[in-house]
């Protein structure tokens, strides 16, 4: 499906991206010819460490993943990016380049835009698309910030929960396609690990999994099983880009 009308024209198809939806419907005809509808596979790199951003990506069905690369290490998640934002928060800020990898993490569609056309629409533009994207980088940060603690504080089984569910919010939908080796790469554990901790939300009754797509059985009992992140970051997200149903509208 492709968007082509502002959600609320009469009759037009809703915007699933949360960031493109918030525009007034002048801002966003003004951009929707520069944005292009595209399909994002698994592990499909947007852009590699320290080198030119030349697209940025409103993700509408499909979620990104934010990487952090190590010399002698496999990369590390900083940050997930689904329907509620945005991968590209450098461009805004005045920034081309950055150190952090940019890949697909969950299939699916999204709106992609050049990156100088980006610069100009926001230069030549007064609104309310530069501070909305500010307010996102800032919780952006934040989701960034907490995955560090989380990730050096909190047992394996919260951290999966957390990922699961958020993944889910990102996507919008309680089944998503993933295998445990992409979870365990996201999660920087060994895959023994995930498949103990998976197994253990599974046989609780909370999630299955099967045949590499998992689907969330009991969000608030998930939830309750996941660490404080979660919430947090969820909260976060609310109070700076507005009230969201079940972590992202």
């Amino acid at each position: 499906m492709q968007i082509h009308e502002h959600p609320n024209s009469v009759d037009a198809p809703v915007e699933e991206n949360r960031l493109l939806r918030s525009l007034p419907a002048d801002q966003y005809a003004e951009i929707l010819p520069y944005l292009e509808p595209v399909e994002l596979s698994s592990r499909q790199v947007l852009w590699q460490p320290d080198t030119t951003i030349h697209s940025l990506y409103f993700p509408r069905t499909c979620v990104l993943s934010l990487l952090t690369p190590l010399a002698d290490e496999a990369p590390v998640e900083a940050a997930t990016v689904g329907r509620e934002g945005m991968a590209g928060t450098p461009v805004v800020l005045g920034v081309r380049v950055t150190h952090v990898q940019a890949i697909a993490q969950v299939p699916g569609r999204a709106a992609r835009m050049d990156a100088e056309r980006f610069s100009t629409q926001l230069r030549q533009k007064d609104g309310v698309l530069f501070p909305l994207l500010l307010r996102y980088a800032q919780a952006l940060q934040e989701q960034t910030a907490q995955s560090v603690a989380c990730n050096r504080r909190h047992a394996i089984e919260e951290r999966c929960a957390r990922w699961l569910l958020m993944t889910a919010d990102r996507v919008g939908a309680d089944q998503f396609p993933l295998t445990q080796e992409f979870l365990a790469f996201m999660l920087g554990v060994r895959r023994a690990s995930v498949t103990v901790a998976a197994g253990m939300l599974q046989r609780a009754g909370l999630i299955e999994y099967n045949r590499g797509k998992v689907t969330v059985l009991d969000h608030a009992r998930l939830e309750a099983a996941s660490c404080e992140c979660y919430r947090v970051v969820t909260r976060r997200y609310e109070k700076l880009l507005g009230p969201v149903s079940n972590g992202v509208p």
